[in-house]
This record gives structure tokens, sequence and C-alpha cells, in this order.
């Protein structure tokens, strides 16, 4: 009786910690996909947000209320690069042109994020307060092309034989979950201004 005791209990340990340990690999599972699935909707609506402003800024370009102020759209883009871009546009629409200028920072800018790869993307309108979006972007690339939709490779001397342009962002979760960064991205191919088109 003692001996078939102790093989029970021992097969009871046994096959209690196979339950417990498959419950606690069921809770992490969980756990994970509960933080990677918010992670991503998070993700997904930062993405949708900074999107919309730059598509609604780059389809601006060149475009002017009055538009005998702004009578070369050629001259709609001053400086272009594969991180950045400054261009001429009424923003308010009050006739007056205004400059809108993207630009990636630096990694090194957000040691404060556990995220080595964020960097802010910075919005500056006019010579007014840098606006900085900071929203785990990790890139911000833009490819130019030119009315016969060659890529114009930077450094860009002359910006105005750019007619249309590919814009690509990628963001990434500020934190991990077992070292792991949720990503999502998102890519304009060929946005034309329609005010570049009047030349």
């Amino acid at each position: 009786m003692g001996y078939s005791t102790i093989l029970d209990i021992l097969a009871s340990i046994v096959m209690g910690g196979i339950l417990l340990n498959t419950v606690l690999q069921l809770s992490d599972s969980a756990a994970e996909k509960t933080y990677n699935y918010s992670g991503e909707l998070s993700l997904q609506q930062n993405l949708a947000t900074v999107a919309q402003v730059i598509e609604y800024d780059f389809r601006k370009m060149g475009y002017c209320a009055h538009w005998q102020n702004f009578p070369d759209p050629s001259k709609a883009i001053a400086e272009a690069d594969s991180s950045s871009i400054k261009f001429y546009t009424d923003y308010d629409n009050d006739g007056d042109i205004d400059s809108i200028r993207y630009y990636l920072g630096s990694p090194s800018e957000l040691l404060s994020t556990p995220n080595p790869r964020d960097r802010l993307l910075y919005r500056v309108i006019n010579n007014q307060p840098v606006n900085e979006v900071n929203l785990g972007i990790t890139q911000f690339y833009l490819i130019y092309f030119d009315a016969l939709g060659d890529t114009v490779h930077p450094p860009i001397a002359n910006p105005g034989i750019i007619s249309s342009y590919e814009i690509n962002i990628r963001v990434e979760s500020v934190y991990a979950y077992d070292e792991k960064y949720s990503s999502a991205y998102w890519r304009q191919i060929r946005l034309v201004a329609r005010n570049l088109k009047n030349r």
C-alpha cells in the first residue's frame, strides 16, 4: 500500500506540473496576443493619422487661393531629399504663400523610449514653432519621379523637375513584448499634386 501511494502522489505531481505549465503558457500566449493586437490597433490608428495629415499637405503642394500669387508651379518644391522635403502652398487658404517642411529627426533624440529605432517626424509651417510627431515613426522615406516617370535621385539640384513622388512611412510600437516590436507600413505610390501639373 505504501509503495503504490507514493507512485500515485508522484504521478499526481507530474500531471499537476504539466497542467500548470500548460495553463501558464496559455496565459502568456493570451497576454502576448492581447498586447500585440491592442498595440497593432494603436499603430494602425497612429499611422492613419500621420498619413492623412501628410497626404493632405502634399496634395496642396503648389496651391494658392489666388493663383496669380503663385504663377510658376515648377517652383512649388524648394528642397527635396530622401527623408526631408520643403514645399510651398497656401496652407490656410488666405491667398498668401506658406512653406511646409517635413524632415525626420535622429534616433538619438528619443532616448526616453525603449525602441532604439523610433524618431521624431518634424512638420514646420513657415517660421512657426516646430510640430513634432512622435508616434513610433521609424521610417519616413521619399522617392521622386520626373514627368517621364523616371526616378530622380537625391541630391536634387533642380526640384522643379519633380512631378510625382512616393511616400513611405513605417511605425513601430514604442514598447516591445518579449523584445519584439509590432510594426505597420504605409506607402503612397505616385502621389501627384494637381498644381504640379499646371506647368
